[in-house]
């Protein structure tokens, strides 16, 4: 016996829930859309033809070039569920382009040492330099053009922009929370001057005996007591580093 319902396939709803990819055309047309106001300053873009790999969008900045083809383009959108809609792509090309490696000139002019993860595990931090692009905050990385003398000075600059690039400061009890709302990943340049910070903390009705700090990147920084911070470091949920303040000045760069 049969009804007169149809029988939906599985496959027929994984089709309606699977995200719409995005084409090569799609992200050709957004390139062409918003490349001309992205490539301002020393910035240079566009797509050009590559007989191996089709169109490639090549970013060139002083010494750094990158090759990206539209295809590998366009596959990363899809699997990150961009919309194949025009304000969708370009959107999402426009995030390309500012996570586009930073130059040795950009890192120092403007360079910030910030703490970032120094292993896979996310066991241990050290110094790095970043350059901020709107909220986001791209890597340094010296290219092969830049000598030891560049690298030093390029860090100590950097170290000395941390301690003025801004932020947030939260006292909920016994802990003090240390946040950068326009770049989360600047929150812990304040570490590069932790008297300053500690003196903030102090100003704001919180002294701190033995003070240590938990630090997770990209999150604010929680800074309190020893005994309070390793309750801390064991409730965050995610993984973090707790430090004492004396050990900071230890930190390797990256």
């Amino acid at each position: 016996m049969t009804t007169g319902r149809p029988v939906r396939s599985s496959a027929g709803l994984l089709a309606r829930l699977r995200p719409a990819p995005v084409a090569v055309d799609d992200v050709r047309a957004a390139a062409d859309a918003v490349l001309p106001g992205l490539a301002t300053g020393g910035l240079r873009a566009a797509v050009v033809p590559d007989p191996a790999r089709g169109p490639v969008l090549v970013l060139a900045e002083d010494e750094r070039r990158t090759r990206l083809p539209l295809r590998d383009l366009a596959e990363d959108m899809t699997d990150a569920g961009v919309s194949p809609t025009a304000d969708g792509v370009a959107t999402a090309l426009s995030a390309v382009v500012a996570g586009r490696p930073a130059t040795d000139a950009a890192a120092a002019r403007t360079g910030v040492a910030v703490l970032d993860w120094t292993d896979r595990g996310h066991s241990a931090v050290g110094w790095r330099v970043v350059v901020r692009r709107g909220e986001r905050s791209v890597v340094w990385t010296p290219s092969d053009r830049a000598g030891a003398a560049v690298v030093t000075r390029t860090r100590s600059d950097a170290t000395a922009r941390a301690a003025d690039a801004g932020g947030v400061l939260r006292v909920e009890g016994p802990v003090a929370l240390w946040s950068h709302p326009g770049a989360p990943m600047l929150a812990t340049a304040a570490l590069a001057a932790p008297e300053r910070l500690l003196g903030r903390i102090a100003d704001a009705g919180l002294r701190l005996r033995d003070p240590q700090v938990v630090v997770t990147p990209m999150r604010p920084l929680a800074c309190a007591a020893a005994g309070v911070a390793d309750r801390l470091a064991g409730l965050t949920g995610e993984a973090c580093v707790r430090l004492p303040w004396t050990g900071l000045a230890a930190l390797r760069w990256l």
